[in-house]
């Protein structure tokens, strides 16, 4: 397993971090033919497809641009060799350009209508790296504007500055910057080589993965592992050893990934957020899967990853 190469962290552009805050830096790259526009509408990204091809709709600003579209309301992704890259945020409402709060808009319903929209946790482990840093990027800033238009401090509008990184409030001056929420996810495996899989409350009937949770104030991530086990199956972990990250920008996640030594097994559901939980072979998953009993995540997220890992294949479906 590569865990430098997991699905939404293949990145490959230049973030160029140090343009944001360049004067006219976003209305330049629109003035400039060879930028390319990552549309994003309802948390969703425009995608074009050829065959099981998926890629990202990267359009030139020519073709997004319409009288009256204000600059602020574009996220500067960064460059690579030959292009630089913005993302274009689209209201659901009306096909008027409008400005809600200082950066959602509408630039037009036709940029919307007949176009086709892909929801990144289904096609992140089939897009092109490039595509998929770019649009775990663009997603992950539009949820945060979305949530955050008001300063945390005195409650006033914000501006968006530096290429849409950063909320700047004009009433205390205060700057306020995109926030990334760590939680752990983990692989728990017991001394006959089982894996503990759970079911959430609000996933499909058969869906099973690994057991999840936000780390804490103050909490270590390894602590963070074995109190999240404790709380929603209550079997104690021991040995709690690091895979690898993730971005999961749905909305504003870091997965952490471990695997982790279980010293119980007898189990009991909280019943709030696991409702059932197994602990299976690798016999039991692989027919069960196979027979369509059980349902796994999607090959985009990171416990896919860890419970193909632990199985040793591939296992079937998307």
């Amino acid at each position: 397993m590569d865990w430098t190469d997991l699905p939404l962290a293949r990145a490959t552009v230049d973030r160029a971090s140090e343009r944001r805050a360049q004067p006219g830096l976003v209305e330049g790259l629109l003035a400039d033919d060879t930028t390319r526009v990552l549309l994003v509408h309802s948390g969703l990204v425009a995608t074009l497809s050829a065959g099981d091809a998926v890629a990202l709709d990267l359009l030139p600003p020519s073709a997004v641009l319409r009288p009256g579209l204000p600059a602020h309301g574009w996220l500067y992704l960064g460059a690579d060799d030959a292009t630089s890259y913005l993302a274009l945020v689209l209201a659901d409402r009306g096909a008027e350009i409008v400005d809600v709060e200082g950066f959602v808009l509408e630039a037009g319903a036709d940029l919307v209508a007949g176009r086709q929209w892909s929801q990144l946790r289904r096609i992140g482990a089939v897009l092109g790296a490039r595509d998929a840093g770019l649009a775990t990027t663009a997603l992950a800033l539009a949820a945060w504007h979305e949530t955050h238009p008001r300063c945390p401090r005195c409650g006033g509008l914000t501006d968006v500055v530096q290429a849409g990184w950063v909320r700047h409030c004009p009433a205390d001056e205060s700057d306020h910057y995109p926030r990334t929420d760590p939680a752990v996810i983990m692989a728990v495996v017991d001394d006959a080589d089982r894996i503990l899989l759970g079911h959430a409350v609000q996933w499909p009937e058969n869906r099973f993965s690994t057991l999840a949770g936000y780390v804490e104030p103050g909490e270590g991530i390894e602590q963070a592992v074995r109190r999240e086990v404790g709380e929603e199956v209550a079997v104690r972990i021991g040995e709690v050893s690091y895979r690898g990250s993730q971005p999961w920008p749905f909305p504003a996640s870091l997965m952490l990934a471990f695997r982790a030594r279980a010293v119980t097994t007898d189990i009991t559901v909280d019943g709030v957020e696991i409702t059932e939980a197994r602990w299976f072979t690798r016999a039991e998953l692989g027919a069960q899967v196979t027979a369509g009993e059980v349902l796994l995540p999607m090959r985009a997220s990171i416990a896919r990853v860890l419970i193909e890992e632990w199985f040793g294949a591939e296992l079937p479906g998307t």
